[in-house]
């Protein structure tokens, strides 16, 4: 299985994902890593990626998934793919094998985080501009992150059937 945590810059896929794979002993994999690096200056110089930057980047986030996927190696991806076409391109008809969590908050409770955040190529300055790129997923899970990350990394085990609720 490979599970995607998407959503905007700031919204925690680094720390949850994390905090999953450490749990699930599964390969943790950031998609920040992957972009090309006209595409990380671009963004440290606060200009918005548009498709034809993210291409490059889909790509070779998918050949690394379905390279996973053909040896039968379970991962967490940290990754916004803040589009329906980009999580269709990164799932590559595999619904089985890709599940996408989709971890959610107000811009409010976002910016705050990026604020507070350090060393991150990203200024808070793109976090609009990746909202107005968001389209939120129909077809994933979706979970509040005013929680602790402990207890966000939690319930998506048991969203995704990967641990059992508690007993009351």
């Amino acid at each position: 299985m490979i599970v995607v945590l998407m959503g905007v810059s700031g919204s925690g896929k680094t720390t949850v994902g994390k905090l999953l794979a450490a749990d699930l002993d599964w390969q943790f994999v950031d998609a920040d890593d992957f972009h090309p690096t006209a595409n990380v200056e671009k963004m440290r110089h606060g200009l918005p990626l548009n498709d034809d930057d993210r291409l490059p980047w889909l790509n070779s986030l998918r050949e690394y998934l379905e390279g996973a996927d053909s040896r039968g190696k379970s991962l967490v991806l940290a990754c916004s793919a803040l589009k329906h076409n980009y999580r269709d391109y990164l799932r590559a008809d595999r619904p089985e094998v890709v599940r996408f969590v989709y971890l959610h908050g107000s811009p409010e409770l976002i910016a705050k985080r990026q604020a507070e955040r350090r060393g991150h190529f990203m200024p808070p300055g793109l976090l609009q501009s990746q909202f107005e790129t968001l389209e939120p997923p129909v077809d994933a899970i979706r979970v509040d992150i005013t929680p602790a990350p402990e207890i966000i990394a939690e319930r998506i085990l048991r969203e995704l059937q990967l641990r059992e609720a508690a007993p009351p």
